[in-house]
């Protein structure tokens, strides 16, 4: 491409943008721009998770955090884990 294609192809560029040529979204590209915005969060799993509020004995605490650092896992894994597995048994 010599230096006149290249200024032909560009020249829509050079001029500044004009607000007139905007127009309000439609119920879709809204949708899109909301969806653009949003933070991307953890993944879902199951029906998403909902934050609490639990105390633990610390040095039960401790002890799961050691876990989970020698599992290479979080701290709430395990916590799931061991909830599973409990309501597996209760059943």
């Amino acid at each position: 491409m010599n230096a006149d294609e290249l200024a032909r192809e560009t020249a829509e560029f050079d001029r500044e943008f004009v607000i007139e040529e905007f127009r309000p979204l439609d119920a879709a590209a809204r949708r899109r721009w909301a969806a653009a915005k949003r933070k991307r969060g953890r993944p879902r799993r199951g029906g998403g998770a909902k934050v609490i509020s639990l105390s633990v004995e610390r040095e039960l605490l401790s002890k799961t955090d050691a876990l989970a650092k020698r599992l290479k896992t979080t701290r709430a894994r395990i916590v799931e884990v061991g909830l599973r597995r409990v309501l597996h048994e209760a059943s």
